[in-house]
């Protein structure tokens, strides 16, 4: 009997041990931007087989010492190519990356947009259940800004809102299409979904109650899918008293505390560090060091977490920032809004490792149940934030990743 007792303990204790163990694991996610894929509504844009490739292939020196073009080892590949999509997959799995998180889009005007990446080539990789997926539904506005012209007059090509009708469609796609996925990313057993802009949802949708309902019905449909809900995320650089009160409609949340609980949020992420460092003198252009820019963006990590302990905070680290590809390569390069913002400099993979090792300490100390980093970006080429080799460093910041967070051990 006692030793039935005892070993009964162990197991208990063994058990105890393991499942603390795997709250310890890091969980490493990319944001993907599959612009890279020939388009139906690109090519009604921009013409027929137009892709974001081009826009890195136009790319000039618009300083001394500016690196542009950025020429990528692998060339300008076709991400909707399963084949293609396979050797991603191989070589994020292979440097300690754990999911790919897309930006995804669906426009009332257009439909589904830049979805073949995912579907036809993610999807239908062979060995597509080495590494996790997710959404985060980029619901901004799209603009022309590929690329921009200096007299700012961005054309708005389509409107990030969304009716409540719209959302049933869309709510029910998800779903079906990507939660029911054996490789979707879940937390907890709950589909991790992210919002871009959560305030502009919340506005399209016609206020903060017609949300609430909105959120509750995509929690409903998860449920009935079997799971036990979903893990709502959002992007902090819209959870701020400032963009809570551009929130309209009845029933406005008091502060972004109640935005959040109301919504049943879990998550907050951040995108890349240009949401929260932006501001920047007229005297720093065309650049920045990044290694000022991740002095804040340490601070931020710190005090986003204290203010809202309700929430569940995944640090960000950027690999860069260079939007100058989206500029129109003709015109001046001078400071304006986005995309004429300064060049972070310095952000070597030595650079980069560092950030990580921080970011990895952060998680340490903040020790919440899940640690969880995501990192701008695998393929943001045009804004300067990339993973992917690239002809001077290869794959040395993907290498960063895997000395920081999957360590071989000798």
């Amino acid at each position: 009997m006692l030793k039935r007792i005892f070993t009964s303990l162990s197991w208990i204790v063994l058990f105890s041990f393991y499942a603390t163990a795997q709250q310890k694991e890091y969980e490493v996610a990319v944001y993907y931007f599959p612009n890279y894929h020939p388009d139906s509504i690109n090519s009604l844009w921009h013409g027929k087989g137009w892709t974001e490739w081009e826009v890195v292939k136009a790319a000039k020196p618009r300083f001394s010492g500016h690196e542009q073009p950025k020429v990528p080892t692998w060339g300008y590949f076709n991400e909707a190519d399963p084949k293609w999509a396979a050797k991603e997959i191989d070589l994020a799995a292979d440097n300690g990356i754990d999911c790919f998180i897309y930006d995804w889009y669906w426009y009332s005007n257009t439909g589904r947009y830049l979805h073949e990446g995912l579907e036809e080539g993610f999807l239908k990789a062979p060995n597509r259940n080495r590494l996790k997926f997710a959404l985060m539904w980029a619901n901004h506005d799209w603009l022309n800004i590929q690329p921009a012209t200096f007299d700012n007059a961005r054309v708005k090509l389509t409107e990030g809102e969304v009716s409540k009708e719209l959302w049933d469609t869309i709510s029910t796609y998800i779903v079906e299409k990507y939660f029911k996925q054996p490789n979707y990313w879940k937390i907890d057993g709950k589909p991790y979904f992210s919002i871009y802009e959560i305030i502009t949802f919340i506005n399209g949708l016609g206020g903060m109650e017609e949300a609430k309902k909105a959120i509750q019905l995509l929690e409903e449909k998860t449920k009935k899918a079997g799971f036990p809900g979903v893990h709502l995320n959002v992007m902090s650089w819209m959870v701020n008293d400032h963009s809570v009160r551009s929130i309209t409609g009845p029933a406005k949340p008091a502060n972004p505390h109640v935005m959040l609980s109301g919504l049943h949020t879990e998550s907050v992420s951040t995108y890349c560090y240009i949401h929260h460092f932006g501001n920047f003198s007229k005297d720093e252009f065309p650049t920045v060091p990044v290694g000022k820019v991740f002095e804040g963006i340490k601070s931020y990590w710190k005090e986003f977490s204290a203010e809202y302990p309700e929430v569940l905070y995944t640090p960000n680290v950027s690999m860069g920032w260079d939007a100058s590809p989206r500029c129109m390569q003709s015109d001046v390069f001078e400071r304006r809004d986005y995309p004429w913002t300064p060049v972070f400099v310095g952000n070597t993979p030595a650079s980069f490792k560092m950030q990580l090792q921080e970011a990895k300490k952060f998680l340490d100390d903040y020790n919440p149940k899940h640690k969880i980093l995501v990192i701008n970006s695998w393929n943001e080429w045009t804004e300067g934030s990339y993973l992917l080799p690239e002809k001077k460093y290869g794959a040395a910041y993907l290498n960063a990743i895997r000395d920081v967070f999957r360590p071989v051990k000798k």
